[in-house]
């Protein structure tokens, strides 16, 4: 019987688990969840037959050890600063692992070790990373196929909210993070375009959009992501004149977030002195300059140039950033007051759903022709517990599981989804779920 350790049972974990106790059925597995909160793992399992919840604390190395000794895989869902700290004592124990995140420098370094060991670490298996490479590469694979050579490539991911619960001036909702939402994009942005290369900092990034219609979802803007230029060597395609990876919004909020970025709003390296006695008023004024006879509203508008009758100006009233109401956060940054902020006003309600967009944009040379193919995929969740991103997230590293533990996969080392033995199996079984592209291709 193979064991199966499952480190975490937050939300993204719901879908991941239910898949794997299926799974258990039919292969004679038994799933172990761990979980710092062991009656949420409790619940979670549900009484499962094969399945087990303990609690765990991440932090104690000992408690470490112990669960994972004699397991056939150990699936990480904890937060990506974690997961280092497990890799470490798979790598020591001889154990396989998998997780949705992003591969770290470090667990990257220690591949000849894992190699060395016959194992296959498998990485980056959520949404993004992880349905993005596999559709991506699924099309880029068929392209080189038959002799296409690439000449450019546009790739777009959204965490929305589905059409029918969309009822906020911003069309936003948290489905996601939301500390990552505040905190992104900060950096400098960078992708290349016709063979040059372009550097966005973080106080253009809000201006410098892209706009696009996705199957008929209607229109969204698209902002940078942080650096498009990895995905060359990701994807093998080093020498492509144009790269490019973004994220979708719908129209209008990139400019209402970029007044945050320009007052320092997102800020998370100091903290507001009493903010817990402030209020959002208070401190938005704090950012503005010094004019006691002035509201806050007006010194906001000429300060931005802003129309005060505006769609902006709208948006920032319904979040309540001008109302005197206490913020009530100790010692907290101005990315903590503006997440608490954002926190109570963009909460899913308990009817709605969110919304997985993607949509990838290839063009290629074919003996002289030019061809450009868009694929698209829009998911949208069942409930505020089987949400899209849930369940976009959990279900691709479950599958990519069982094929780990049916010796499937027959790559060692530091693996992401980007080779056919791995991405065709994959997005072939998230069809079934109804998580499809839509191709459509044409001369230009």
């Amino acid at each position: 019987m193979k064991q199966i350790l499952v480190l975490g049972a937050g939300l993204s974990a719901t879908c991941l688990i239910n898949y794997l106790l299926k799974q258990a059925e039919i292969y004679d597995w038994h799933l172990v969840l761990a979980d710092i909160n062991e009656e949420l793992a409790q619940k979670k399992i549900n009484g499962h037959p094969r399945a087990k919840a303990v609690g765990f604390d991440v932090s104690d190395s000992g408690d470490i050890d112990g669960l994972i000794d004699k397991k056939d895989v150990v699936v990480s869902l904890l937060p990506a600063r974690f997961h280092d700290v497990i890799a470490v004592a798979c790598i020591k124990k001889g154990i396989q692992m998998a997780t949705a995140s992003y591969v770290s420098p470090l667990l990257k370094s220690m591949e000849p070790e894992i190699k060395a060991k016959n194992l296959s670490f498998l990485n980056e298996l959520g949404v993004d990373p992880g349905i993005d490479h596999m559709s991506a590469m699924r099309v880029i694979d068929r392209i080189r196929e038959k002799g296409g050579q690439l000449k450019s490539f546009y790739s777009f991911t959204g965490g929305l909210i589905a059409p029918e619960s969309d009822n906020n001036p911003w069309n936003y909702k948290f489905t996601w993070n939301p500390r990552n939402v505040v905190l992104a994009g900060q950096g400098v942005s960078q992708y290349i375009k016709n063979g040059r290369y372009k550097y966005i900092p973080y106080h253009q990034l809000f201006n410098r959009i892209l706009e696009r219609e996705v199957l008929d979802y209607g229109k969204f803007e698209i902002y940078p992501n942080r650096d498009s230029l990895k995905y060359r060597k990701i994807y093998q395609l080093d020498n492509i004149p144009t790269i490019f990876r973004g994220t979708m919004r719908r129209p209008g909020y990139s400019a209402a977030w970029n007044v945050f970025v320009q007052l320092g709003i997102t800020d998370d390296t100091y903290i507001i002195e009493e903010s817990e006695n402030m209020t959002y008023r208070e401190f938005i004024n704090t950012f503005l300059k010094y004019d006691p006879e002035k509201p806050v509203e007006e010194k906001l508008i000429e300060y931005l140039h802003l129309e005060p009758d505006g769609d902006i100006i709208h948006k920032l009233k319904w979040l309540g950033i001008f109302e005197n109401k206490k913020i009530g956060l100790k010692n907290a940054s101005p990315a903590q007051i503006l997440q608490k902020l954002l926190t109570e006003k963009w909460v899913l309600g308990p009817d709605d759903k969110d919304m997985i967009l993607m949509q990838h944009e290839f063009e290629y040379e074919l003996k002289d022709i030019r061809y450009q193919v868009v694929s698209s995929m829009a998911y949208i969740g069942k409930s505020t517990t089987e949400t899209a991103m849930a369940i976009t997230v959990g279900t691709p590293l479950a599958i990519a599981v069982k094929l780990l533990l049916t010796d499937q996969i027959k790559q060692k080392g530091v693996i992401i989804p980007t080779m056919p033995e791995l991405y065709n199996p994959v997005l072939d079984e998230l069809e079934e779920y109804g998580v499809r592209f839509v191709e459509k291709e044409r001369t230009i």
